[in-house]
């Protein structure tokens, strides 16, 4: 499984939004220096300002802002508000499609796969990855 550029683009816009605290930043700002294709990221902040994940202003004092607190967003909120939620095979949503159905040995293999992961980005938020960006800084 491999989240989509837009996502992975979503993440780092959040995280740099994050680190810029209550301060609002300009999206051309959020783009050159994240190394974001502008009008991509202009895609990707309106899809998160859907989510409820970022607050967006227009004018001059305008830019972009964290909607709730860096602690109170998780990695799974943004990748999920651009990608949708994660399924790592067909099967393993609920109504899964399994042409192998009850005899099939890999679908109890993914949809343990699937609920770690779901709970790993789940568990991590913006703040926790500030943490380790400074440890590591």
């Amino acid at each position: 499984m491999q989240i989509t550029r837009q996502a992975d683009y979503a993440v780092r816009a959040v995280l740099y939004l994050a680190k810029n605290g209550d301060e609002r930043a300009a999206t051309s700002q959020v783009a050159q220096e994240q190394n974001i294709p502008p009008s991509f990221l202009a895609k990707i902040i309106s899809q998160l300002s859907i989510a409820g994940l970022l607050h967006t202003s227009r004018g001059a004092r305008g830019g972009v802002t964290l909607a709730r607190e860096a602690k109170d967003i998780s990695l799974l909120e943004v990748v999920e508000a651009i990608d949708g939620p994660i399924q790592l095979n067909e099967c393993v949503g609920e109504g899964g499609m399994c042409s192998f159905d009850k005899d099939c040995p890999l679908r109890p293999v993914w949809c343990e796969a699937q609920e770690e992961l779901v709970a790993k980005l789940r568990a991590m938020n913006f703040a926790q990855l500030l943490e380790q960006q400074a440890a590591n800084a």
